[in-house]
């Protein structure tokens, strides 16, 4: 069976600061929207708004990563290339 080795470039706290920093920031915003002086229409269009910002931030941050692994993986390929090429054309040995 393969085994997959999961490589974790975070620290476990870095990863607790960033889950509780969204939750609190998003808490925050959302208690602002309600408890702010304004008719029910402004406060949905308030949360849609924010409700939106969340979603696409997630979906730019899933793509951006997903762009950098690629890269990597294009790297990592590229690399074994040439090693294959300077491993099958050595001249010194």
């Amino acid at each position: 069976m393969n085994k997959h080795q999961v490589s974790q470039d975070h620290s476990s706290a870095w990863i607790a600061q960033t889950w509780i920093s969204f939750i609190v920031s998003i808490a925050g915003t959302s208690l602002g929207i309600i408890y702010l002086p304004v008719d029910g229409w402004t406060k949905g269009f308030m949360g849609m708004g924010l409700a939106f910002t969340v979603g696409s931030t997630i979906s730019l941050s899933k793509t951006q990563r997903d762009l950098h692994e690629a890269k990597k993986l294009t790297y990592k390929i590229e690399e074994a290339r040439v090693e294959k090429l300077l491993a099958e054309h050595n001249n010194l040995s």
